[in-house]
């Protein structure tokens, strides 16, 4: 099942690339004022109306879209531009020195399999440190950092790192 954000990616695409980006609360609230009528609507309330939105309701989702283009471009501002610039912020980052987050990536992630191995290994087959729920906690945290050091280094897939290469390579220079 898409979520709610995936349908007003696919219905109002300039509402769903602004909720993407650094323009995401205004897109948000912009959302639960017109199509929710509450301004100050939860996500989990916006949520509810989309997933359940009748086809009058998902139609009256492209008017909206429509009225924030036109808001977005009385007031000047280009909502793919801010999100390109965010990513490209982002991609901005190995153009400098990555050899702090090398090295601290590379620390945490033997540091954690050495805690690992750790608790796996030790004499006579118990270890005193698994029923610490202090100990179990620190391994919690750090089992979900995990994700985030190899998503920082890897990103999403091969086939998408090879098209943002080359729409910043085809890219104006700002």
């Amino acid at each position: 099942m898409a979520s709610w954000k995936e349908i007003v990616r696919s219905i109002a695409p300039t509402l769903g690339t602004a909720l993407g980006g650094p323009m995401a609360g205004a897109a948000t609230k912009f959302i639960a004022d017109k199509l929710v009528g509450k301004a100050e609507a939860s996500a989990q309330e916006i949520e509810q109306v989309i997933l359940g939105a009748s086809p009058e309701q998902l139609a009256k989702l492209k008017e909206i879209d429509n009225q924030f283009k036109l808001d977005m471009k009385n007031l000047e501002i280009d909502v793919y531009e801010l999100e390109y610039k965010d990513r490209h912020s982002a991609r901005q980052l190995f153009t400098v020195n990555i050899w702090p987050q090398i090295v601290l990536s590379t620390v945490f992630v033997l540091g954690y399999f050495g805690v690992l191995y750790f608790m796996m290994h030790t004499a006579n087959g118990e270890n005193p440190m698994l029923s610490n729920p202090v100990f179990t906690t620190i391994l919690g945290v750090l089992t979900a950092a995990i994700p985030q050091i190899l998503g920082f280094w890897f990103g999403s897939s091969l086939g998408s790192k090879e098209k943002t290469k080359s729409m910043t390579d085809g890219a104006p220079k700002a």
